[in-house]
């Protein structure tokens, strides 16, 4: 395509594109990675155990959906191809067995594959078990496996694909979504340097054509109908990054209130490796942070996780962790307790306190999270504390408190 260097220009220089406000420089994105990782590794174990439910709500798929789904942008939707329809038995595999551990089996040679090719030889085995309803939707789960691999999936990016393309493939189709990949990654390759390794890239440039959020050259062809539709995108989207920022900036705020806390009661403090660079009213994080972040006595890949927990306190000048903080405003809490959850089972001691920090307006999802019955017949004691406590109460602890003990005026537990 002879115009593609200068539509993929268009695409990186809109600063309200996915790629700006999604793909490049996104800490949540990055996350995400490793908590859904995770969550496709509990899939596997439930379906090995026998303990994956009948339905997909509560099931640890909901889980690994709800992470993708919250990256909101380029996967709004995504769960619904998983939602379990009784009437018509789709995706059948919650009620069938074999179907459901042919699912298990696909997902957990896909995480472990090697090579691509291995992972499209499994694609071709679950396609010709002609399961009802598990079409290319899984590709989701994929991207966030693979991502330099396969490319996400979805209504928008095959109407964008097939418009930038000038094809007629259809959705729900593996054949198609193979032939799909095929196409995004050799055009991928020829433009990888305007690009990424990673498909989420190219991706987006099919999502942002797919939804009208991008015109590809004039735009006189619209009917005024489209016109309307593509302006009122416009807005949504404009609307929605407005959202995104504040609630950055309430993430940004709750963790200064942490780190300005900790350092006043004579602790080291961190915050979440990629967070340092962030700062809230003219305060750097690190400047108040530990310059290095001590070696914990665990695996490389577990130490990796604790230190995307979002605010840690150390007893100074010790590797011991006093305090651990997980700051949820529009994420899901269930993935910060797993970051906590692998705090607590791999080198607590038993001394540490954690806290989920959240919205005012997400007690009641705290409180179902921490009800779960893996975290009830733990002994892991997370209480929480709300963005509005932690904010009127930052100065006064600041100024009275002694330990760390003092964190349990405000907080809650259930």
């Amino acid at each position: 395509m002879s115009n593609l260097t200068q539509i993929i220009q268009q695409y990186k220089n809109d600063n309200e594109s996915v790629y700006n406000t999604w793909f490049v420089d996104n800490d949540q994105r990055l996350k995400a990675f490793r908590t859904i990782r995770r969550g496709v590794l509990q899939v596997i174990d439930d379906i090995k155990n026998k303990s994956f439910p009948n339905d997909f709500k509560g099931s640890s798929l909901e889980f690994v959906l709800s992470c993708i789904a919250e990256q909101k942008q380029v996967f709004v939707g995504v769960a619904h191809p998983f939602y379990w329809k009784p009437k018509l038995r789709i995706p059948d595999i919650y009620e069938n067995q074999n179907n459901k551990i042919a699912f298990g089996q696909f997902l957990e040679n896909c995480i472990n594959a090697k090579t691509e090719e291995q992972v499209v030889k499994e694609i071709v085995k679950l396609d010709e078990l002609k399961v009802k309803g598990l079409g290319p939707a899984v590709a989701s789960i994929l991207y966030f496996l693979h991502p330099t691999w396969f490319p996400p999936f979805n209504t928008a990016i095959l109407n964008g694909f097939n418009f930038l393309f000038k094809d007629k493939k259809r959705l729900g189709s593996w054949t198609e979504y193979l032939k799909i990949r095929e196409t995004l990654i050799e055009t991928n390759n020829k433009h990888k340097s305007e690009l990424s390794n990673d498909l989420g890239a190219i991706a987006g440039l099919c999502f942002e054509i797919g939804t009208q959020k991008m015109l590809i050259g004039n735009d006189e062809y619209l009917s005024e109908e489209e016109r309307n539709k593509f302006e009122k995108n416009i807005l949504k989207r404009q609307n929605e990054i407005q959202e995104e920022k504040l609630a950055e900036n309430l993430h940004n705020e709750m963790q200064y209130h942490l780190l300005k806390i900790g350092v006043s009661l004579g602790f080291d403090v961190t915050p979440a490796s990629n967070d340092k660079s962030k700062s809230f009213g003219g305060q750097s994080f690190s400047f108040i942070s530990l310059t290095k972040f001590p070696e914990l006595p665990t695996d490389k890949d577990t130490q990796n996780t604790i230190k995307l927990i979002d605010v840690l306190w150390f007893q100074k000048g010790t590797d011991k962790i006093i305090g651990a903080f997980e700051v949820e405003k529009s994420t899901s809490i269930y993935s910060g307790i797993l970051r906590l959850s692998d705090l607590y089972f791999s080198i607590s001691n038993g001394e540490e306190v954690f806290y989920i920090i959240i919205p005012d307006s997400r007690e009641k999802d705290v409180i179902q999270q921490l009800n779960r019955p893996v975290i009830k017949n733990s002994k892991m004691n997370i209480k929480y504390i709300l963005f509005s406590e932690l904010r009127a109460n930052c100065d006064a602890i600041c100024k009275f408190g002694t330990d760390h003990s003092i964190m349990e005026r405000i907080s809650k537990s259930i």
